[in-house]
């Protein structure tokens, strides 16, 4: 005879297996496995080479930026210049945020020069260029002291080599304890300059606001005073620039919203802050928090979604969202890379299990991955 008095019955009574739970979506293809330091950036050249970082947060950075080969990892483009020279910041690596490569088949280092998110110095926050052929660098550009403020956070690039005489670079800071903004380089002068400094659009929402959810838990921080703020407290991050070259959008770690700017009024120093500020668009609500952005050659811009396991795309044609990929292991999807083999690279590296946003305690499972999804689409190539 039953005990059963119509509360319903309880955990140990339900069987583990053949319930009910979320569908994948999209396949997801493991390209790499990483079984020591964390990696953020992934990018993947003409010809194929994968390239990977890994910034210096904690873990015992052997090699601040390496290539795949073979799925084995090694330090790029050698070992020297992965070992950080205090005396002279310049002459090597110090942590490295965002690999890119570009419309000319050149990889594009960006060094934060900011390891553990420290102060920075002339001569660590720096654009580093590297010929692939030769596997050598042929152009470093040192951001002034005005430009990288000690509080800057380089966090990812995108390039226009139709603009000036060499091209031009937008970056992203996405500061956590100070101005937000996006930095223009001019790649023949080396000259830079800070645009949408501290704009509200660069900026992470409040937690009144904003509160991301990240494994089904508020992804916060709890204060020595007492209080708490979201995690997610860095501001411009994500970065992607359109089919034509005529928008750049980007967006907030610390918020749902998309936006973008016409990338003359950027490029074009003689323009007012202010007249900047009037070509912003605000595309709204882009279904969950973002750590990176891609574009294709047909006008598609593309959205991790750290909230939910998935990458989004924004289809040109309509202006609606679609899901690209869902899937469980995609545990924090941090940077997108779209190559000329028609995948789209992305590295999930379990960001928000990290000891700083769980009291102390390190959550993360090794090993950290690269994937890719077959989206049959073009990088967008401006040269």
């Amino acid at each position: 005879m039953s005990n059963n008095t119509g509360r319903g019955a309880t955990p140990r009574d339900i069987p583990a297996h053949g319930l009910p739970a979320a569908n994948p979506r999209g396949y997801l293809e493991p390209v790499a496995f990483f079984n020591d330091a964390m990696p953020t950036g992934v990018t993947v050249s003409h010809k194929g080479r994968i390239f990977v970082n890994f910034p210096k947060w904690g873990d015992d950075v052997k090699c601040t930026v390496a290539e795949i080969r073979g799925g084995e990892i090694v330090a790029y483009p050698d070992e020297s210049i992965n070992q950080t020279n205090q005396e002279d910041l310049a002459s090597t690596l110090v942590s490295v945020q965002s690999v890119v490569v570009d419309p000319a088949d050149r990889l594009w280092i960006l060094d934060t020069g900011s390891p553990l998110f420290k102060p920075t110095e002339y001569g660590g926050p720096k654009l580093v260029c590297v010929d692939l052929d030769t596997n050598k660098v042929v152009k470093k550009i040192l951001f002034p002291q005005a430009i990288a403020l000690p509080t800057t956070y380089l966090n990812d690039v995108r390039f226009d080599l139709r603009r000036g005489t060499q091209g031009m670079a937008f970056i992203t800071d996405s500061a956590q304890n100070g101005p937000n903004g996006i930095i223009v380089v001019d790649l023949s002068s080396g000259e830079s300059w800070r645009r949408l400094n501290d704009h509200l659009s660069t900026k992470p929402e409040d937690i009144r606001t904003f509160l991301p959810i990240v494994e089904g838990r508020p992804f916060i921080d709890h204060q020595q005073d007492g209080t708490w703020k979201q995690s997610a407290s860095m501001g411009a991050d994500g970065i992607a620039i359109n089919s034509d070259g005529s928008r750049l959008y980007y967006c907030p770690l610390g918020s749902r919203k998309l936006f973008s700017v016409a990338t003359d009024a950027l490029a074009n120093r003689d323009t007012s802050e202010q007249e900047v500020a009037t070509t912003i668009s605000d595309h709204g609500d882009k279904g969950g928090a973002a750590d990176g952005l891609e574009s294709d050659s047909g006008g598609n811009i593309y959205s991790t979604n750290y909230e939910h396991n998935a990458i989004l795309r924004l289809k040109h044609y309509d202006g609606k969202w679609e899901t690209v990929v869902y899937d469980p292991r995609l545990l924090w999807p941090d940077t997108l890379s779209l190559a000329t083999d028609g995948y789209l690279y992305v590295t999930a590296n379990q960001l928000h299990r990290q000891a700083r946003y769980n009291k102390g305690k390190d959550l993360r499972v090794k090993p950290y991955t690269l994937f890719r999804i077959r989206v049959d689409a073009q990088p967008v190539l401006l040269r």
